[in-house]
């Protein structure tokens, strides 16, 4: 399934697709992130700043391969280059290709990327506690619980619970060779 789909830097036409699936409140309610209206010019103009200063920041579409379509992006962001570790976020914004393997294919390239090619030794995320694919899915890829901020989130008229999960490069080569 993952052979279905490529990874390619983010560009400017990215914009639109990615400001749709902000507007998805189902999508959005899956995420560490508040539900929020934003302008497209918005989402553009982040695209702008991030294209000028991508030092610290690696952010990718998640392509189909039959349709080129912008599926998902996955990021690797806030690179430490010092204590060597970034923070990974995804998202897989089209309904149609969630459970298909885009996220899968996504963390598994971006980790690849982030100990292969950037040298780096622990990549880190958060995610909501009730989102248990996730949670099941990261653990796959050498994921672990770290800690718990709770109620730390206001989503949908209550606070959530975040868990803190990380993976060094040593849990993601021994997952991999399973």
């Amino acid at each position: 399934m993952s052979q279905e789909y490529f990874l390619r830097e983010l560009c400017k036409e990215d914009a639109v697709v990615i400001n749709s699936w902000r507007a998805d409140r189902e999508l959005i309610s899956k995420l560490g992130a508040g539900f929020r209206y934003i302008d497209v010019s918005v989402d553009a103009r982040w695209l702008d700043s991030y294209m000028e200063r991508r030092n610290n920041n690696v952010r990718l579409a998640v392509c189909c391969k039959v349709s080129k379509a912008v599926v998902g992006v996955v990021y690797l962001i806030a690179i430490d280059w010092l204590n060597r570790n970034c923070e990974l976020a995804i998202m897989v914004g089209e309904k149609q290709h969630r459970g298909k393997g885009a996220g899968t294919y996504a963390i598994r390239e971006a980790l690849e990327h982030a100990f292969s090619d950037l040298n780096l030794h622990r990549v880190y995320l958060t995610v909501l506690q009730n989102n248990s694919p996730a949670i099941s899915l990261y653990k796959k890829f050498g994921f672990i619980e770290e800690g718990l901020f709770r109620e730390s989130v206001y989503k949908e008229g209550e606070y959530k619970n975040v868990i803190s999960m990380a993976c060094l490069r040593t849990d993601f080569h021994r997952e991999q060779c399973k």
